[in-house]
């Protein structure tokens, strides 16, 4: 897994466009720089320290749902080491302690590692909201937070207090309507759903806000949809286990749990009434004349059609059409007398 290169895009830009990436807006880099200078100019003289990692706590806002996925990282980090520090703050009450501003995964993979003891830290004087921006400005330069990450991140700002749906979207350099729509997703599958789905790379917004409107709708136990979610995970470990390498591409599990789960809320459409089988049209009855075929009678349910072959006697036939009907009709009514 190689990390991505870091460009300045608008964190929920893409929430209203099916998740697709778009460049930032230059507010959006100038908001995301600004909150990043401000960081950088409030780390104590631009020392990077070499941390415990037991010394540094980690309680801010989850960004990501699959944190533990840092086993490639922890082994770049083993051979090449850690390139780049994490940010830390000075933790409030406990002196030697620090609070995680951003670098998550370069946290976890060192706390796993067996050959790399140390953190590489720089440690900011930072407030609590200035930590929030500046976690949030470093989340905006990621391009590959999926769309209900960035979707769970906008309703955890709000739902810890760090401000209104018009206030995130300010910070976040989005419109409200962009931030509203993804939180309304979130909190109709809710986190809990979302989070044992994971994070579905290449799912966009169009499909999970399919998924959340069967759920609305139908009423669907997320609990149970959940459960479906985690048995797609635990038969993708049992296959990962017995796989006997010929499978070159290997698959998601997040997105089989996602099209699990969508497949288990969404009803599937109720089958059409058989349509009665047509009835066989009625053969057409050929007519002769002196031993010739002359003519071809046919009934149909709008009546019967009488073809005559071109020639002479059809000119005449038409000629004498209406005399023939009534003589015909006249017939018909003069069947049963006599």
């Amino acid at each position: 897994m190689t990390s991505s290169k870091k460009s300045r895009l608008s964190m929920l830009d893409s929430l209203a466009a099916a998740g697709a990436p778009s460049p930032a807006p230059a507010s959006s880099m100038m908001t995301s720089n600004r909150a990043l200078r401000s960081a950088r100019d409030a780390v104590d003289s631009h020392r990077v320290w070499d941390l415990e990692p037991h010394q540094i706590e980690d309680t801010r806002i989850t960004d990501r749902l699959d944190p533990e996925d840092i086993i490639d990282l922890r082994d770049a980090i083993e051979t090449n080491g850690q390139t780049v520090p994490v940010l830390v703050r000075r933790h409030p009450s406990e002196p030697d302690r620090y609070l995680l501003v951003y670098g998550r995964r370069r946290l976890e993979a060192i706390r796993s590692s067996d050959k790399v003891a140390k953190v590489r830290a720089l440690v900011a004087n930072l407030d609590d909201d200035a930590a929030v921006r500046a976690q949030i400005s470093e989340n905006m330069a990621r391009r590959d937070l999926t769309f209900i990450e960035k979707a769970l991140f906008a309703l955890e700002l709000v739902e810890n207090g760090f401000g209104n749906q018009s206030q995130v979207a300010e910070v976040l350099t989005v419109t409200k309507s962009s931030v509203s729509m993804a939180i309304a997703i979130a909190e109709t599958i809710t986190p809990g759903l979302a989070r044992a789905i994971g994070p579905a790379q290449g799912i966009g917004r169009p499909r999970w806000d399919a998924l959340a409107r069967a759920i609305d709708e139908t009423g669907a136990d997320r609990n149970a949809l959940a459960q479906t979610a985690e048995r797609v995970y635990t038969d993708f470990a049992i296959s990962a286990v017995t796989d006997d390498g010929t499978n070159s591409a290997p698959a998601d599990p997040s997105v089989m749990a996602f099209e699990a789960v969508f497949k288990a809320a969404v009803p599937a459409p109720a089958p059409q009434a058989a349509k009665p089988p047509a009835k066989p049209a009625p053969a057409a009855q050929k007519l002769t004349i002196d031993g010739k075929r002359s003519a071809t009678l046919r009934r149909s349910a709008k009546g019967v059609n009488l073809e005559l072959a071109g020639g002479e006697f059809a000119d005449w036939f038409e000629a004498e059409a209406q005399t023939l009907i009534q003589e015909l009709h006249d017939r018909w009514q003069n069947r049963s007398e006599g």
